[in-house]
């Protein structure tokens, strides 16, 4: 599935409340940008039985009390339940589009960045997604629209 197909399944799949499906068309842009970055249209994600998100939580080497929260997203189901986490019976890898888990990740607060492992086979470097990026990003992007929306003010 394509970008352009992940945010029309999106908008398709947020409640018709007359808000929600406005508010992904209007960060689509960003979304776009960030997974067009990355290498696969999707990933597998560790997620529990009832579809919360595997998290990790990783301390500063030499600042113990500095804390990251992150969850990992895999290019092949295969490293993705050679996890230690997938050892457990309660966690599945499921597969999520990259336009989908971006907007997932904006949406939990708990959650301080992505690590996207990008090669196949290698689960000892991948990129990282910061959830303050994208939010910034989509902060800019929001701004930007609604000061092209306005009307000139030299209008006579």
């Amino acid at each position: 599935m394509d970008l352009d197909q992940q945010i029309q399944e999106l908008i398709e799949q947020a409640p018709q409340d007359g808000v929600t499906p406005d508010a992904v068309r209007a960060i689509a842009p960003v979304l776009k940008l960030i997974a067009g970055q990355l290498k696969h249209p999707q990933y597998f994600v560790l997620q529990t039985l009832d579809g919360r998100w595997i998290m990790t939580t990783l301390s500063h080497r030499t600042q113990p009390n500095t804390q990251k929260n992150m969850f990992y997203a895999y290019a092949d189901l295969k490293d993705a339940t050679a996890s230690p986490y997938a050892k457990d019976p309660q966690v599945v890898a499921l597969p999520v589009a990259a336009t989908h888990i971006l907007f997932q990740m904006v949406a939990m607060t708990t959650v301080d960045s992505a690590i996207f492992f990008e090669t196949s086979g290698n689960v000892n470097s991948g990129t990282e997604v910061l959830r303050s990026d994208v939010q910034n990003l989509i902060q800019a992007h929001l701004q930007q629209f609604k000061q092209g929306s306005r009307p000139p003010t030299d209008i006579a």
